[in-house]
């Protein structure tokens, strides 16, 4: 496996965060940006935004335009699968390329809503689904990387103020058990290797919360994990905030991993 610069970003709509994507991507050159939430479909993909930049991007939205996951590719994959195997698929919420050498797994986890919601069973059913898939298909991989919006706080450093978000759909003590499952396959949380007990690293900060940039109210919610043979070859991790305060950003922000020799 080469060297490998990955990023994942739930951009809350691709079309509406194009102005930061493009100049993003000519900057700092990723392999491979993985994107959540596109709120596209196929259709209307802006792919010619990604190709006058000489990147490859693979997609996959619904009809209805919510979800939505993508990867833009300095390089053609070798190969592309959408969803989960068996159906009905998760078309626009899981997305799987051979990268350079990798596999690279890109989700959209469902959000939840409520404990008591039918969505928040569901949610946790994805998970489940997802162990199931990397464990059936990938569990001789040792360049496998998934990444993406995760919608669960995994530690009590990952979240502002978490005495009071114990019963928050991601942060309850079932879906970071769920969480925990699909990581016990073999993978390492890549930016608490390099930040093991930092509190106050946010990729998540809400619309409605007035300056919580500012105020360092938010969530690490994103996350890039991988195979522990890529984590002893990793070189770094972080979180880059510009996106973030740009204009009219996305709620999340940019969560980058580099692996090299």
């Amino acid at each position: 496996m080469k060297n490998c610069k990955c990023a994942t970003y739930n951009v809350n709509s691709i079309r509406s965060r194009l102005h930061i994507v493009i100049p993003w991507l000519k900057e700092n050159k990723p392999d491979v940006l993985c994107l959540q939430e596109t709120k596209v479909d196929n259709e209307n993909f802006p792919v010619a935004a990604f190709q006058n930049i000489g990147y490859h991007i693979i997609f996959s939205g619904s009809k209805d335009g919510r979800n939505g996951v993508a990867m833009a590719l300095r390089r053609e994959p070798r190969e592309v699968l959408v969803g989960f195997p068996d159906k009905p698929k998760e078309e626009d919420r899981l997305l799987t390329a051979q990268i350079n050498g990798m596999t690279v797994i890109n989700t959209y986890v469902p959000q939840g809503y409520s404990l008591d919601d039918y969505r928040y069973q569901y949610k946790l059913q994805f998970f489940h689904r997802l162990k199931e898939y990397i464990e059936n298909a990938y569990s001789q991989e040792k360049n496998i990387l998934w990444c993406g919006d995760m919608n669960v706080a995994p530690l009590d450093i990952d979240v502002t103020n978490p005495e009071k978000k114990k019963r928050h759909v991601c942060f309850h003590t079932e879906v970071k058990k769920a969480f925990h499952n699909v990581a016990s396959l073999g993978f390492v949380d890549l930016f608490r290797k390099y930040y093991p007990n930092e509190p106050g690293k946010y990729t998540f900060f809400d619309y409605r919360v007035k300056d919580a940039v500012e105020r360092k109210i938010g969530w690490r919610i994103d996350h890039i994990m991988v195979s522990q043979f890529l984590a002893a070859r990793s070189q770094a991790c972080y979180i880059d905030m510009k996106p973030r305060v740009t204009h009219k950003p996305s709620d999340h922000t940019v969560l980058v991993g580099e692996i090299g020799h």
